[in-house]
């Protein structure tokens, strides 16, 4: 499977320049964990739950006063659609993230998080297992060179 097939594609967007208000806003009227912080349409980082959380916390200050840009995770981590969810799995685990932005040319194209890939875990099974056996077929074919 590639990531193209399992990521969201509602993404949910808010400028560099906005406040941590703003980004927690967002986040609570879409129903969902972090928002894609751009400069322009370029991706110029992610803020999670976890991270508006945590510069709430450690500001002391109401949300609407703390810039995005401190609360932000940036450089933002990027795959391709067309990469394999293997190759997914591999970059969230050795840059120790949950989220992917997925980018085409350096604009967001979607996101790929590690519930879609759990979600989609009983497919990727399947598609291992039709892997698996059509190997086994195609050893055990007599007409093989």
């Amino acid at each position: 499977m590639i990531v193209e097939e399992v990521m969201s594609t509602e993404l949910v967007t808010c400028d560099v320049g906005a406040s941590v208000r703003e980004a927690t806003e967002r986040m609570l009227r879409n129903r969902v964990g972090s928002v894609i912080v751009t400069d322009g349409r370029t991706p110029a980082g992610i803020a999670t739950e976890a991270d508006v959380l945590y510069a709430g916390y450690a500001a002391d200050e109401p949300l609407s006063t703390i810039p995005l840009r401190k609360a932000m995770t940036s450089p933002v981590v990027t795959i391709r659609p067309s990469a394999t969810l293997r190759t997914a799995t591999d970059r969230m685990r050795s840059e120790s993230v949950k989220k992917l932005v997925v980018t085409e040319e350096m604009q967001p194209v979607g996101i790929v998080t590690t519930q879609d890939i759990a979600d989609n875990y009983g497919q990727i099974r399947r598609e291992v297992r039709d892997l698996a056996a059509d190997a086994t077929n195609w050893s055990n074919r007599s007409d093989r060179p």
